[in-house]
């Protein structure tokens, strides 16, 4: 699915506190969404709606635990494509078919397709992406990760 633009309004005020809460962790317990709900004054199946709703929409992308696959003894790179315009929507399938992606974004640049390969060695890193660019016949550029950062993301509640 190609990222738009949400209008302004499409997420009211419980949205948005549903949104941050998520970024603060996730509850290890039998019925998570029935503690959030509890926590927000919604019951599970509202939590659960919502999110689903979110998802639909396009203001989450992704709804799911985060493995950091480097502590695990595996490895991240970050990839970036120069996809042709009429190309974008097959490219993306064929990059989102690996089970290696991470997640993919789309950009507004020249190097428009952005995605992470999580892999269980960092040998397998150049294995997929030479994978990915004998599939698409483009290059797939390879940033390795030199640093690690923690962007947080909210939204005004």
């Amino acid at each position: 699915m190609r990222r738009i633009t949400l209008p302004p309004d499409a997420l009211d005020s419980t949205d948005r506190v549903l949104i941050n809460r998520l970024q603060d962790g996730f509850p290890l317990s039998s019925h998570p969404f029935a503690e959030i709900g509890e926590e927000l004054g919604l019951d599970q199946s509202e939590v659960i709606s919502r999110i689903s709703h979110l998802r639909d929409i396009g203001a989450v992308t992704r709804f799911g635990p985060f493995l950091d696959a480097a502590a695990m003894g595996g490895a991240f790179c970050l990839c970036a494509i120069a996809v042709p315009e009429d190309r974008f929507e097959d490219v993306m399938t064929l990059v989102n078919a690996h089970p290696e992606v991470a997640h993919n974004y789309e950009r507004i640049h020249r190097l428009n397709m952005w995605f992470v390969l999580a892999c269980d060695k960092a040998s397998q890193i150049d294995r997929v992406a030479d994978r990915i660019e004998a599939e698409t016949g483009l290059t797939v550029l390879r940033f390795p990760k030199l640093k690690e950062f923690f962007i947080g993301f909210r939204v005004h509640a």
